[in-house]
């Protein structure tokens, strides 16, 4: 895969920072042409200088994916400018950390359209060109919290939700059609992101990500896979398995969990700033990077995640171990 997108025409919304500027590292280490979409013109041209640094082309268009009309206008530019698309990610977010009670309806609002309709409309415009080529690659950035609501976070939870629901929908749809568009799902754990530093909060304490964290390189990398291969889903590091099989077997018993560290395991030991600057309605006029403040704690790898994309290696090996433990077993029986 070391040059599989050379050259190739991939999309990239919320690429200003997290995930998204760290997937724009990744495809434009292969020679990608690749389009940024995020709302922060400072933190775009600081994405471009990068992926041209990696040896990429970069071009930045300033959108709110909230905006379908604007969406549109984007794929349009990056088709004009850098020729037909041929890989989407749908990466956007927002969210508010406070208990729901305490988010207004416009709150709520505004981080369903960014993290739910966002995703929905950057596939519209994909789908709107790929379609009539029969060929291309969208792929849906997801959650564990697609399947496992957490308190604190009941919009972007349901909005994740709502993402998984419309992707089950839309590659069912696809298959039908016997299209050869590649879908795809990438479910993530919690990562060290600028987005603690940059959502609204309404915490007494500083946010944070809750169980294991992960750098957003690991991410990353497994976009770029799922945008080549045409798997269902992808899943990030062994929370995400956890959170996902978990409350599918016990539910329950995540509801006592949660009830009992979900609001603590969110917040550091330190106050937040009551003037903390946030990115719900406009963007911060600064660019923060990619990573978060939690460095000491993130993951470099995903050894799950290895085992996910080399599956097949896997099934070998272990079906090679198997056959050695019965031989081993039927010998020592013999000999008895």
């Amino acid at each position: 895969m070391s040059k599989r997108f050379k050259d190739k025409v991939v999309v990239i919304t919320g690429a200003s920072g997290g995930v998204g500027r760290a997937t724009a590292w990744e495809f434009a280490k292969q020679g990608a042409k690749i389009v940024l979409l995020a709302r922060g013109i400072e933190q775009l041209e600081a994405t471009k200088k990068e992926v041209e640094a990696y040896g990429g082309k970069a071009l930045a268009i300033p959108t709110d994916v909230a905006d379908a009309n604007a969406v549109e206008a984007a794929a349009e530019r990056a088709e004009k400018e850098f020729g037909p698309i041929d890989v989407w990610i749908n990466n956007a977010m927002n969210s508010v950390f406070a208990k729901f009670i305490d988010i207004t309806p416009e709150e709520f609002k505004r981080v369903t359209e960014v993290t739910y309709l966002g995703q929905v409309y950057g596939t519209m415009s994909a789908l709107k060109r790929m379609l009539p080529r029969d060929k291309g690659s969208i792929v849906l950035v997801g959650s564990a919290l697609a399947y496992r609501g957490i308190p604190l976070q009941s919009a972007y939870c349901g909005s994740k939700h709502g993402i998984q629901g419309f992707y089950d929908s839309l590659r069912t749809e696809l298959m039908h059609e016997k299209s050869n568009i590649k879908t795809c799902m990438v479910q993530l754990p919690a990562m060290n992101t600028t987005q603690f530093g940059w959502v609204l909060s309404k915490l007494p304490n500083k946010p944070r990500p809750m169980g294991k964290v992960y750098e957003p390189e690991v991410a990353a990398r497994a976009i770029v896979f799922a945008a080549a291969h045409n798997r269902r889903s992808v899943w990030v590091g062994y929370p995400t398995y956890e959170a996902i099989i978990g409350n599918k077997i016990a539910p329950w018993y995540a509801d006592i969990v949660l009830a009992k560290t979900g609001i603590k395991g969110q917040q550091t030991d330190e106050l937040a700033d009551p003037n903390r600057k946030n990115n719900v309605w406009e963007p911060i006029r600064e660019d923060r990077g990619a990573h978060g403040s939690f460095a000491d704690i993130a993951a470099k790898k995903s050894y799950t995640l290895w085992a996910g994309i080399n599956r097949n290696f896997v099934r070998v090996v272990a079906g090679i171990g198997v056959g050695a433990l019965v031989i081993v077993l039927n010998s020592g029986k013999n000999k008895g």
